[in-house]
């Protein structure tokens, strides 16, 4: 009886697409990829083999070593498919340390194989698994059954592999995986009872169709500039490695001054130099045989992660990297330096979640100043930091429920008049567990979160009720200053919010002034512009913060309804530096001339008062006079020192 190829055509059409599309794709780099790569060769060779045994049974060819060499062929071929398989699922969890270190795993795995292949050797001998009739016809022999068990030994394993391992899967990778053995499973028992349809291999590929189509897909993991993994594959392999206790070692490498690179040599040159970079690391990955995973996140940050079993070098890798990137690249005939921060991580030694090695990641280069050395996490994390920060939205949430937040004034005093005539109104917030928390780090986690909303409104209430008590009408305080936000002065309801608490505590609108940043005037939001319009329309008066300590569009300062400008603390020590001293004398001349009263943040000598009152200043804050202060302490500070 003839057995029909027609499954094994279609197998090969199926398989060569994978091959294709794994090619075309760039599916070839890194271990998972070359695993699966591997099980596809396997089987279009299974596949060629099966073909040929098929016709050659079929013309009834009497050629016996010929039959005997490719039916070897195919039942080796076809037998070592689904051990590679597994293989390629030990490279998906990212488990090869729960193989290495475990004996039943590397007995287990190899044992039905070895099996298979002393079955296929003596078979020559013997022909007890398999041999040729009197017609020459390929037939089954009595330990043909031994290699079922082999496969189905494989197939439990696997099986049981997946389901283990099943949380680091969604449901339909999960499924895709799992079709592999169900579809062979199915076509095998099919096979058993009718022999002249051969589907098993037609069913293989097919289960490596699904695997191609939902887990093989290099868009959602690869880097199309530079060819390495992105940040999508590098928190998933992460997230793997802490679930199923691989130990590794990651060399994080953050470019500080990527985003100046990228200004001056534009979009395709940095994408040109990132290109580079990445072929250097696999390049020094390929020399040095440590088979590292490579990542390229975003923003000049890369990564080099290492299991431990190949970790011994790893001071000596980072070195060689850390001196490759010193040396700078040369680009289109331009020498770029690189401020490369380089530090050696270990997982889960040094970080025993993901969460907090990426915030790490991130903020290492950040907090830390850039020595060309390498560095060490252990050295250098401070874990009550991370606390801190990851906390911060539950902080803030808590800190406005149970009224954790506290308003503080600094006095600011009149040069002119003799005496403290305003002050600025401060946030505080002091947490039950990490104490003060200062407002450069819970004002960008509240704008960004988007709290910082009900925490202005918080403020505005706390001043309008201080304003409208009995207590403030007895300091002769002309007006109290609030500061805004960028994203409060983006906001639309902010005029109907101002307005609103002014009249509900019947507030005249000139005895608040608020202060908007020097980063926020240098946005051109034409909502920014209609609020501050509309609340310069009610009355109330507007000061610039902060001023030097950005870049301002001076024709945009110009146009906006400022009548005081606070001179930023930077002013401060301008007469160390003579350039920087010309450039507040001018500054202060330019303001002047402009109508605006200048204020002089930070003064907190008697010689730094005299000296921006000589210059014409209007108005003097700092610590020279008071530190920010509660209420109550605000109130005694004011009537004792305007007294005198």
């Amino acid at each position: 009886m003839e057995k029909v190829a027609y499954f094994d055509y279609c197998a090969l059409v199926i398989c060569i697409l994978i091959l294709a599309s794994v090619i075309s794709r760039r599916m070839t780099h890194g271990r998972v990829n070359r695993y699966y790569l591997a099980t596809v060769i396997i089987t279009f060779l299974t596949i060629i083999f099966d073909i040929w045994a098929i016709t050659l049974d079929n013309l009834s060819a009497h050629n016996e070593t010929l039959k005997y060499i490719v039916h070897s062929g195919y039942l080796f071929f076809h037998s070592l498919t689904i051990p590679l398989y597994i293989t390629y699922l030990v490279a998906l969890t990212d488990t090869w340390h729960v193989i290495r270190n475990h004996l039943f795993n590397t007995i287990v795995l190899p044992l039905p194989l070895i099996i298979i292949s002393v079955l296929i050797v003596i078979n020559a001998f013997n022909h007890k698994t398999f041999y040729l009739n009197d017609n020459f016809v390929y037939t089954r022999g009595e330990w043909f059954p031994l290699v079922y068990v082999a496969g189905f030994m494989y197939a439990v394993y696997g099986i049981s592999y997946i389901c283990y391992y099943k949380k680091l899967f969604r449901k339909s990778r999960f499924w895709a995986l799992m079709s592999v053995f169900g579809l062979v499973t199915l076509a095998t028992v099919f096979q058993m009872f009718y022999p002249r349809y051969p589907v098993e291999m037609f069913a293989t590929t097919v289960g490596l169709l699904f695997i191609t189509m939902l887990i093989q897909r290099p868009e959602e993991n690869v880097d199309i500039i530079t060819g390495l993994h992105k940040l999508t594959g590098y928190t998933a392999d992460i997230k793997k490695g802490f679930s199923n206790g691989k130990h590794v070692h990651i060399i994080l490498i953050n470019i500080a001054n990527f985003n100046s690179i990228r200004d001056m040599l534009g979009f395709d040159t940095t994408n040109d130099l990132l290109r580079l970079i990445a072929g250097k690391l696999a390049e020094l990955n390929k020399k040095n045989k440590l088979h590292a995973d490579l990542y390229y996140l975003d923003k000049g940050r890369f990564r080099f992660v290492i299991d431990s079993y190949y970790a011994n070098d790893i001071e000596a890798t980072a070195s060689v990297i850390n001196k490759a990137l010193k040396r700078g690249v040369n680009i289109k005939h331009m020498d770029v330096n690189l401020i490369a921060h380089i530090c050696i991580a270990r997982c889960p030694e040094d970080f025993d979640n993901y969460e907090t090695l990426m915030y790490f990641g991130e903020r290492f280069s950040v907090d830390n100043d850039y020595t060309g050395e390498i560095v060490y996490a252990k050295y250098i994390f401070k874990k009550e930091q991370y606390d801190l920060h990851s906390n911060l939205d539950g902080i803030i949430e808590n800190a406005i429920t149970n009224k954790k937040f506290h308003v503080y004034y600094q006095p600011i005093y009149s040069i002119k008049e003799q005496r403290f005539n305003s002050a600025e109104a401060l946030l505080r917030l002091v947490d039950d567990k990490f104490g003060f928390i200062s407002p450069d780090i819970f004002i960008p986690a509240a704008e960004k979160s988007g709290a910082i909303h009900k925490i202005g409104a918080y403020v505005l209430d706390e001043v309008c009720s201080f304003i409208a008590s009995d207590g403030f009408g007895k300091l002769g305080i002309d007006y109290i200053e609030i500061n805004l936000s960028v994203a409060q002065c983006m906001h639309k309801e902010l005029p109907e919010l101002v307005l609103e608490t002014l009249k509900r505590y019947d507030v005249s609108p000139d005895k608040i002034n608020l202060e908007i940043t020097e980063t926020a005037a240098s946005y051109s939001q034409n909502i920014m512009a209609e609020n501050i319009g509309k609340l310069n329309d009610a009355g109330i008066e507007f000061s610039l913060d902060d001023y030097g300590t950005g870049y301002s569009n001076i024709q945009r300062v110009s146009t906006l309804p400022l009548k005081i400008v606070k001179l930023d603390r930077t002013f401060v020590n301008a007469e160390d530096n003579p350039k920087m001293f010309i450039v507040l004398e001018n500054t202060i001349k330019m303001l002047k001339d402009m109508e605006m009263e200048i204020v002089a943040e930070g003064i907190e000598t008697e010689q730094l008062l005299n000296k921006f009152a000589d210059m014409q200043c209007e108005y003097i804050q700092g610590y020279y006079f008071s530190k920010p202060i509660p209420r109550d302490d605000f109130i005694a500070f004011v009537l004792k020192h305007n007294r005198a």
